[in-house]
């Protein structure tokens, strides 16, 4: 199966199965696109007509085809169908990731929150030191064989649980030697109660640090505010500043939602890139249908125009030696994820959990309070085991709308909490969720490939 697209001056041909990206000419780009379907001298004879081309150079392209066809670039077939389920079964049982719920709090109350302002669909609470640490040694005894564990400090809004955040991190540097394992933490702030302290802290022991920022102050602050209705960006913005300037080659991300009020979410972006920041996220939001923030029909095309200009926009300030990341577009041509992730997708359920801070596990923080996907808890481990072979089940070839999409190996079917959200199963499809993510990956496949580009021809200035 092949994938065929024009963007921003280049025909781009991706061969989903193998995963080679090409970046061709008019003539190939048409060739490739009749050859499995056409007798090669009659596609011959077209080339050379629609072109105006001699013969022997329409052969020549068809011979350049044949020889990506042999060497499995081009239309190879897809063998990873009958290994998908057993991928998935080879690691079951094995946790490497916990979403530590460690506040069921928050000092904002952005309308937009699919927490429910932090609560998630329950009571305000704060995780224990206690059942942290339980949660700690929980991960540690279902890791097998993983030495590098991941933890994230969410909410709700973790800082108003800090001391327990510092507690639980020299606890789980504490035994990291005994058990022959490494622990990479992750805080995500709404950043109201970011200072030095925090700051020192996250500089020290924090792999990543996610930032709330919507973007224009009049967009954030139309949803982030706290509970007087009075808006954060004021408040926070200085000490994200301080924060992403400490980090001295450390990840951070501003890590934003655009919904109906702000389709145009370029704009935002510009917004971060002024004010200093180059790791930068913007997520669509998901929503009921009928929320006020919901993203329509109408604001498809315009958010598709956002994606191809962000796109070149990267590409621009590449060329002028002011780069910066966008979390979606971040893609490896040349290597990226092994098959089983690309079939399996993030792992919700099997090798991610969410613990709530009563010490409850759900396979993911968008599935925290939803009851019947409640799997356990961190004394007893899983319990439900019907939860945790649903999700055990999920992969790309568990929806039959994946099965034929170009970018089923990029997406690995989606993110089951979208799909449970718009559908009611884990395996559906959040049909304008998809939309959007094929659109992403068009924009991020042709700004690598005018960056694979730009360094052949700086090698060959050089």
């Amino acid at each position: 199966m092949i994938h065929q697209y024009k963007l921003n001056g280049y025909n781009i041909v991706l061969d989903v199965c193998s995963g080679a990206v090409h970046a061709v000419d008019d003539i190939a780009y048409d060739a490739i696109a009749l050859y499995e379907n056409t007798p090669k001298e009659q596609l011959c004879g077209i080339l050379c007509d629609r072109y105006g081309i001699p013969a022997d150079e329409a052969e020549e392209c068809l011979s350049q085809i044949e020889e990506l066809k042999q060497s499995g670039q081009l239309f190879t077939p897809d063998t990873y169908k009958p290994m998908a389920s057993e991928l998935k079964r080879r690691t079951s049982g094995v946790v490497k990731a916990l979403c530590l719920h460690v506040s069921h709090a928050c000092n904002l109350v952005c309308s937009y929150c699919f927490a429910g302002q932090g609560k998630y669909h329950g009571k305000s609470a704060l995780m224990s030191f206690e059942v942290g640490k339980r949660a700690l040694d929980f991960l540690i005894e279902n890791s097998g064989n993983r030495k590098n564990l991941e933890v994230d400090f969410f909410g709700g809004e973790p800082l108003l649980n800090f001391d327990v955040v510092k507690r639980l991190v020299a606890y789980a540097r504490s035994i990291e030697k005994e058990h022959d394992k490494h622990f990479r933490f992750t805080l995500t702030t709404n950043g109201v109660l970011i200072d030095d302290d925090v700051i020192d802290f996250c500089n020290k022991e924090m792999s990543n640090v996610v930032l709330s920022l919507d973007g224009r102050k009049e967009i954030h602050d139309r949803f982030r505010v706290d509970a007087k209705g009075n808006g954060s960006f004021d408040l926070i913005v200085p000490k994200f500043r301080k924060l992403a300037g400490s980090r001295k080659g450390k990840s951070y991300y501003m890590r934003g939602t655009f919904t109906h009020a702000n389709p145009d979410f370029l704009n935002d972006i510009k917004v971060m890139l002024d004010l200093g920041f180059d790791q930068l996220s913007m997520e669509p939001v998901v929503c009921s249908p009928d929320d006020p923030s919901a993203l329509t029909a109408d604001d498809m095309p315009i958010v598709f125009k956002q994606y191809e200009e962000l796109a070149a926009l990267m590409i621009q300030r590449r060329k002028e030696g002011r780069p910066f990341t966008f979390y979606h577009y971040m893609i490896d041509l040349q290597g990226g994820p092994c098959i089983y992730k690309r079939i399996s997708g993030c792992g919700s359920g099997t090798e991610y959990m969410a613990v709530t801070p009563q010490g409850d596990l759900y396979p993911c923080h968008q599935f925290v309070g939803e009851k019947n996907f409640k799997l356990g808890d961190i004394w007893q481990g899983v319990t439900n085991t019907a939860v945790r072979d649903s999700f055990e089940e999920c992969n790309v070839y568990a929806r039959e709308e994946c099965r034929d999409c170009w970018a089923r190996l990029y997406c690995s079917g989606g993110c089951a909490a979208n799909a449970y959200h718009a559908t009611g199963s884990v395996k559906g499809v959040y049909k304008y969720g998809c939309e959007l993510f094929k659109k992403r990956m068009e924009c991020a496949i042709m700004a690598e490939v005018d960056r694979l580009y730009g360094e052949e021809d700086d090698d060959a200035d050089n």
